[in-house]
């Protein structure tokens, strides 16, 4: 006899009704759980999901319908049961499953009711979770229950108009339809889900032959690309690939345009759901589907990188194979992933460079800080780096600032006097309130101003850098074009005359 033999054990399944309330608690977001539901679609190759949101106060209902290839009886039985796959279990390239659970755990985080039909070969089946139904039974069992419940029948029967296909059927919407929620609120539901479908399946959306089309209510869900990659002023680095625990994964950074460089109504959306701050950073994809969006992934120089807004237009792509879940340690919600120790490294380095990148862009509103050959923007303002700690100071090289310096006279002292309390008063902890709560970086650069503001003032740097610098008008207008923030409007200093108009 061996050991094993010898061992004494016991049976100890889970009680039904507690262990599924428990599983209720995972975490999920309405959009996150119709997310998991829709993976299931995808797996199923449909080319189209129908969601539609039903309002009925209480009795309100969400139905998801597929035209994959649907499930027979033993499909659809093994596809409700809980934990029916095993996650370290090998499975197909395109797999967008791991643990089993999503379909069950993501539908009852938001209902208590959940049917499931399918038609396949003709034949439609249904099954039905019911927590009520669980609770009410003494032995504690897990039951799944056969056909529609009373009342709900009338939801299936779209399913019955198409050959094949699967529908998951949402009631009792206790998570979601809860005291004080109005129709409006269901309607904003509406919106939120669509925007984060539109970001999470956006690769499978793009494109004029979309692998896959999202309507809510009959309205056609758009894609969000998080990275503008058809605008000529984002910059992306090359395409890296890094093997990792026998896996291949592919990394491009990106850095997207400034608010300047955007067209009017597009600065918004391009922000993505969560804004343009908490939008920025890595952007983890298995099979194309998105799992992260946005974070730095616990990387960072000493401490992990925070989400500040000197660093919002910085996004990083990563594309890993289902093979490296584990490998990332993707949850159940298939919402968060850490990088393996082996390549932490080498994204490191490159977020390090995207972030320096997206924080010139930041700073110089888009532009490049260098104009005209090699000669360096002449800027107003210049970080000054000591041992009491950084400090914003004017540049007395700047050809305004230069210029009045220069002509002071016995006015200098108070000129100096006034340009040093400008220093030591820049309303920067306003500045930086400000930005955060409005998300709206302060204008300079006579942004939003009439082009004639920056003209008048154009023109009298002007006419002094010839009247007393006696530069010729050709040279006046090169440095003009070298100096902040006169370099963002090179067609009105090429336009100044060479002749000057008598004062």
């Amino acid at each position: 006899m061996t050991q094993s033999d010898m061992t004494r054990s016991r049976h100890a399944p889970p009680k039904a009704s507690a262990m599924l309330e428990a599983l209720r608690g995972l975490g999920y977001s309405t959009a996150t759980a119709l997310a998991d539901v829709i993976d299931n679609s995808i797996a199923a190759r449909a080319a189209t999901v129908y969601l539609r949101f039903v309002w009925a106060g209480s009795a309100s209902a969400i139905h998801i319908l597929d035209d994959g290839a649907g499930m027979d009886a033993s499909g659809l039985d093994q596809a409700m049961r809980l934990g029916e796959r095993n996650p370290l279990e090998t499975r197909a390239a395109d797999d967008l499953g791991r643990f089993g659970l999503g379909l069950k755990t993501a539908s009852l985080s938001q209902c208590r009711r959940l049917t499931v039909a399918s038609r396949r070969g003709g034949q439609t089946h249904c099954l039905r979770w019911d927590l009520d139904e669980i609770a009410r039974r003494s032995d504690d069992g897990w039951y799944l229950l056969e056909d529609a419940a009373e009342g709900s029948v009338e939801y299936l029967r779209i399913l019955d108009e198409q050959p094949q296909g699967t529908l998951v059927l949402w009631e009792i919407l206790d998570r979601i339809i809860t005291q004080g929620f109005s129709e409006q609120n269901f309607l904003d539901l509406m919106d939120r889900v669509e925007q984060h479908l539109s970001m999470v399946f956006h690769r499978y959306l793009e494109g004029s032959r979309p692998r896959l089309r999202i309507l809510i209510n009959d309205r056609p869900i758009r894609p969000w690309d998080p990275f503008l990659i058809d605008h000529p002023a984002t910059w992306s680095s090359p395409v890296q690939r890094y093997w990792s625990a026998a896996a291949l994964v592919e990394v491009q950074g990106h850095v997207l345009p400034h608010h300047d460089r955007l067209e009017s109504g597009a600065y918004e959306p391009a922000g993505g759901p969560e804004g343009w701050t908490l939008q920025q950073g890595f952007y983890v994809y298995r099979n194309v589907r998105l799992l992260v969006a946005g974070g730095w992934l616990g990387l960072g120089q000493g401490r992990s990188w925070t989400r500040e807004e000197a660093y919002r237009l910085a996004r990083i792509r990563i594309d890993i194979p289902n093979s490296a879940d584990a490998d990332w340690k993707i949850d159940i919600r298939k919402s968060t992933a850490r990088p393996p120790v082996a390549l932490r490294k080498r994204l490191l380095s490159l977020a390090e460079d995207v972030r320096q990148r997206a924080r010139r862009v930041f700073a110089h509103r888009g532009r490049i800080a260098q104009v005209g050959g090699k000669a360096p923007l002449v800027e107003a303002w210049q970080v000054e780096q000591g041992n009491g700690g950084m400090r914003y100071r004017i540049s007395e090289d700047h050809p305004a600032v230069k210029a009045v310096l220069e002509s002071a006279g016995p006015l200098l002292p108070q000129i100096r006097a006034m340009l040093r309390v400008i220093e030591e008063t820049v309303p920067v902890q306003r500045i930086w309130l400000d930005t955060t709560e409005d998300k709206e970086v302060p204008r300079t650069g006579f942004a939003g101003e009439a082009l004639a503001e920056v003209v008048a003032v154009l023109e009298v740097m002007f006419r002094n850098m010839i009247q007393k610098k006696g530069l010729s008008p050709h040279l006046a207008r090169e440095q003009l074009l070298r100096t902040e923030p006169f370099h963002q409007y090179p067609d009105l200093v090429r336009n100044l005359p060479d002749t000057l108009t008598p004062e």
